[in-house]
């Protein structure tokens, strides 16, 4: 009988120290689910480096600060090749691995996919991605699903309200890509020439893909516009400013490409790239910014990137590592990882973090609302570049909640 009793004793014991295992662990894994293959490849690559070097600060500093210890972060990462069969089938593998996270994406479709899974099965998740304005909607992304960038409206919000407010274009000839990406831009384009006094006088639209832009940029000659933007982003964008370059629409007319990274500004010869206007989610030369406490940190940021992966950070990467280290933010607060008390955490204290571009606050509709939303830059001349990747200057910024679509009208 005594034999008996130890041997239950024992059990339970053992029992209990599994169960506190399993519930207290001293590492845990979170997913990195990008399009590391295909079209998206060069830009993932950024948000990959990103996203572990989030993972790197966690760890440098003993890893997650929670109740019962320290707890050590592994970034796993999988490829999504774009494609939404892929990569559902790849975050419920993550899943099934035992992740406490998942971040990525960076074609929309795939991660408001994911958010349809999540909203079912609460995890964590953050898009490292510009999803349409509609996926922001009231009821449409899940609970713990939070985006640390914002819609194509917004981009065309600011790239509008850039060119008439601080250029004092008043005329607009706005070339879209025919998806939600280009249709979200337009909207905020002339939302923003609506509100400060201009006009889009020209309008065309190509699909995704397109190489061959000449019968459009006619059109935007005929119409004779202060300002030409374009949505075209990626190789679209490498494609369409060397065409305007070669027929001279940059003498005659201010160029704008609405949103760029560094990835793509390095594929576009200097000459085409020279004068070019943009919004840039992050560049990493702020030297010159009025902020110089924002100056100062994206210098301590672009030195650490620069340390481990030689080349300074592009807007991407940024992206994945702000919604890394708000992933990260959420566990701590939360001292869990269950995704309800992790996403009440974060929306805790009025949502309020700071970020390595300045301070945001998480938004009732779980979009970054950043001070420092996106940096007006222009393309420098070739004779100005110090190096190969100096390619812009910082003319000014945008942010605020402001440049979000209003609550209102996303149905809150």
């Amino acid at each position: 009988m005594k034999r008996i009793v130890t041997l239950l004793t024992t059990l339970v014991l053992c029992a209990v120290m599994g169960s506190a295992l399993a519930t207290d662990p001293t590492k845990i894994k979170v997913g990195i689910l990008l399009p590391l293959t295909g079209t998206f490849a060069a830009v993932a690559e950024t948000q990959r480096d990103g996203a572990l070097l989030a993972v790197d600060m966690i760890n440098k500093k003993g890893g997650l600060s929670m109740p019962w210890g320290k707890v050590q972060v592994e970034g796993v990462v999988e490829d999504d090749e774009a494609k939404l069969d892929v990569g559902i089938r790849r975050y419920r593998y993550m899943v099934s691995e035992g992740v406490k996270g998942v971040g990525g994406q960076t074609w929309a479709p795939l991660a408001y996919a994911i958010n349809s899974v999540v909203a079912k099965e609460p995890m964590p998740y953050f898009p490292v991605c510009v999803m349409s304005k509609d996926a922001y909607m009231k009821g449409k992304l899940a609970e713990s699903t939070f985006s640390a960038a914002y819609s194509p409206w917004t981009v065309g919000y600011m790239a509008g309200k850039a060119a008439v407010k601080t250029l004092g274009k008043k005329k607009i000839f706005f070339l879209a890509r025919a998806d939600s990406w280009g249709w979200d831009m337009r909207d905020g384009v002339k939302a923003a020439a609506k509100e400060f006094g201009a006009e889009v006088i020209g309008y065309d639209e190509v699909s995704l893909g397109t190489s061959e832009y000449t019968s459009t940029l006619q059109k935007v000659r005929a119409a004779k516009p202060d300002v030409f933007i374009a949505s075209q982003f990626g190789g679209d964008a490498v494609a369409l400013l060397k065409q305007v370059q070669q027929m001279g629409l940059n003498k005659e007319m201010t160029i704008f490409s609405a949103f760029m990274t560094n990835v793509v500004a390095k594929a576009i010869s200097p000459e085409a790239l020279d004068g070019v206007y943009s919004m840039h989610y992050f560049y990493y030369d702020l030297s010159g910014f009025e902020d110089k406490e924002v100056a100062k940190s994206a210098k301590e940021f672009t030195d650490l990137y620069r340390a481990k992966y030689k080349n300074p950070p592009d807007a991407y990467a940024v992206i994945a590592y702000t919604a890394y280290m708000e992933m990260f933010h959420g566990f701590e607060a939360a001292k869990s990882f269950d995704p309800a008390k992790v996403s009440a955490a974060l929306m805790a204290n009025k949502g309020e973090f700071n970020t390595v571009k300045g301070p945001a606050r998480w938004r009732e509709d779980h979009v970054a609302e950043y001070k420092y939303a996106a940096f007006l830059v222009k393309g420098k001349a070739p004779s100005a570049r110090k190096n190969e990747w100096d390619l812009f200057t910082v003319i000014g910024s945008q942010g605020g909640d402001s440049v979000l679509p209003s609550l209102k009208s996303l149905g809150y």
